[in-house]
């Protein structure tokens, strides 16, 4: 058991389904927060009086996977990057205890909300959209967003992490907790075992976790595991709305200098972590 699954195993738990039913909120508005480690059992511990934990058949941390897709010119990054006002994000979803997968397109609209459309995928196709494009281009065509041809989407980011999900019922929120936090764009990883990613996904008003992060003197941060990881693992690229995140917790923890830029992990054991 990990310190974040000790730190939760007290909380009342929550099934699928219910979490679904009662927070689905694929329209919201996102706080993200960069925490250590080390702060996140005092701060979970007082979540008992109003948050559930995720509970499928008594696992309470799930492994992630996503695979982003870009076109050759990084069209997504850079929208992102130069902050237009209507962005979109391509990726597919593995849930990799279970083998399920989705094809999501999400788009980032006024005042900071996202929405999120998704379509059920093979696990075999996640790092193609070749199955999905008439999906990608219907929601982008929908939501008014310059739609990319299926063929100039390609993968560019995979990222894995552990998460726990929170659901808060008094006000129908949800808090995702992700740790071993990893990018890999070709040969180069980076990896962040020291810190976790905390996101609170709510309707509009600030949830309970978000005031408590606020009372230890912990803001939100502008971060993307697609655009932030992506500026970490290339220097090269414009990296103005995340440069403060990455100077302080993405290349603080990159190696010292004189040392490699990353650490390298041969595409074989990535490729095996997936199966």
């Amino acid at each position: 058991m990990t310190p974040i699954t000790s730190s939760v195993a007290g909380l009342a738990p929550v099934g699928l389904t219910e979490l679904i039913d009662q927070a689905a909120l694929q329209t919201r508005v996102d706080r993200k927060y960069v925490v250590p480690l080390d702060e996140l059992p005092p701060l979970l511990a007082q979540l008992s009086a109003y948050a559930r934990v995720l509970d499928i058949d008594g696992a309470r941390a799930f492994r992630y996977e996503s695979v982003y897709f870009d076109t050759p010119r990084l069209a997504s990054y850079h929208c992102a990057a130069y902050r237009r006002r209507r962005r979109f994000k391509v990726r597919t979803r593995s849930y990799l205890d279970s083998a399920q997968c989705w094809l999501e397109v999400k788009l980032s609209g006024a005042r900071g909300s996202i929405t999120k459309h998704r379509l059920p995928y093979r696990p075999q196709d996640r790092a193609t959209v070749h199955p999905g494009r008439a999906f990608v281009q219907e929601v982008l065509e929908r939501e008014a967003v310059c739609a990319p041809t299926d063929s100039a989407l390609a993968p560019v980011l995979v990222t894995t992490y552990r998460r726990v999900t929170l659901l808060l019922p008094a006000t129908a929120s949800r808090v995702t907790v992700d740790t071993e936090l990893t990018w890999q764009d070709g040969d180069r990883t980076l990896r962040l075992p020291d810190l976790a990613v905390v996101e609170t996904k709510t309707s509009r008003a600030a949830s309970p976790v978000d005031r408590l992060l606020w009372q230890q003197g912990r803001r939100p941060v502008r971060i993307s595991k697609y655009a932030t990881g992506l500026a970490a693992l290339r220097p090269d690229l414009p990296d103005s709305p995340w440069r403060r995140t990455l100077r302080r917790h993405f290349r603080d923890n990159a190696p010292p200098a004189g040392t490699a830029p990353f650490i390298t992990t041969p595409r074989s054991e990535q490729e095996a972590s997936c199966v």
